[in-house]
């Protein structure tokens, strides 16, 4: 497997394995976003669809736009580098619905964990947040690769005509 990859597989791999290392921390162990030390003693969760964007949106002026951006972006701009970089590193993940199904089975993980090991909260907000983050990281990735298609094409068709030219 390794000696069939592409130089730009293997920086992929390594940027996906330090990519999920940090969201393990974010999730899990980082103290400012209330993660690790003390332990919650009860369960936490939303099942309601939109009932925790809702608040957010609403109580907006008194949580502070820190918060909200935190809660609501960073949900979705988290699970962007997901979505971006499946496709380097997995032929099935050149596909938008592989994309968006492993996105969302990533996050329901996280999610579950959370609940399991009473650390943050199992939120249905945030499976969709995610899921839309790892949609739109693909989405980056396939703009990027129709970018770099246009510019290779035009680089070809110029040393032609120059070369014609000649």
């Amino acid at each position: 497997m390794i000696r069939n990859t592409t130089r730009n597989q293997k920086l992929g791999w390594v940027l996906f394995v330090l990519y999920l290392v940090a969201l393990t921390y974010l999730m899990f162990f980082a103290e400012s976003l209330g993660r690790g030390g003390g332990s919650q003693t009860e369960y936490a969760y939303n099942l309601e669809l939109f009932k925790e964007i809702r608040r957010f949106y609403v109580y907006r002026r008194q949580l502070g736009w820190k918060a909200v951006t935190l809660n609501l972006a960073g949900n979705v701009v988290g699970f962007m580098p997901f979505g971006f970089i499946l496709p380097i590193v997995s032929r099935r993940g050149k596909k938008w619905y592989n994309a968006f199904l492993l996105g969302f089975f990533l996050s329901l993980c996280i999610e579950t964990t959370q609940l399991v090991f009473k650390v943050g909260s199992f939120d249905v907000d945030d499976l969709l947040l995610n899921t839309i983050g790892g949609i739109l990281g693909f989405v980056c990735y396939r703009t990027v690769q129709k970018v770099r298609i246009r510019r290779k094409l035009r680089a070809r068709e110029n040393r032609e005509t120059a070369h014609m030219d000649e």
